[in-house]
């Protein structure tokens, strides 16, 4: 069964699917032939207001993740993406990349979790 996984782009174990980038920023020190991206879908991180906000503070996580899905819910390019994941799924692993180092407190948490819901 095919499945979305987290992928930290930094990681040396890379595993096989569909690779999207869900970061608005490129990753630091990430070549684009190195990052062997099949997408890079910006729009759906979270706005630079957001980002900067959270900064990765963990105490605020939950809050962030709140204000990231209200974003989603208005973001006219989720929809698309929904689409494009679940057509992908039918084929094979859809990874979700992204730069963040903590692995459990990120925007590509909160991103799976509300394509899943949706799929």
């Amino acid at each position: 069964m095919t499945k979305i996984k987290l992928v930290r782009i930094y990681d040396h174990e890379q595993p096989l699917g569909y690779r999207i980038l869900v970061d608005r920023l490129w990753p630091r020190g990430k070549s684009k032939k190195d990052a062997n991206l099949d997408e890079w879908v910006k729009e759906i991180g979270p706005s630079t207001d957001l980002r900067k906000w959270f900064n990765h503070d963990d105490t605020k996580y939950s809050e962030f993740r709140q204000k990231y899905i209200a974003e989603l819910e208005h973001n006219p390019v989720t929809a698309n993406f929904v689409a494009q994941v679940k057509a992908e799924l039918a084929e094979q692993d859809v990874l979700f990349l992204y730069g963040a180092k903590n692995k459990e407190h990120n925007q590509a948490v909160a991103l799976k979790e509300y394509v899943e819901q949706r799929l």
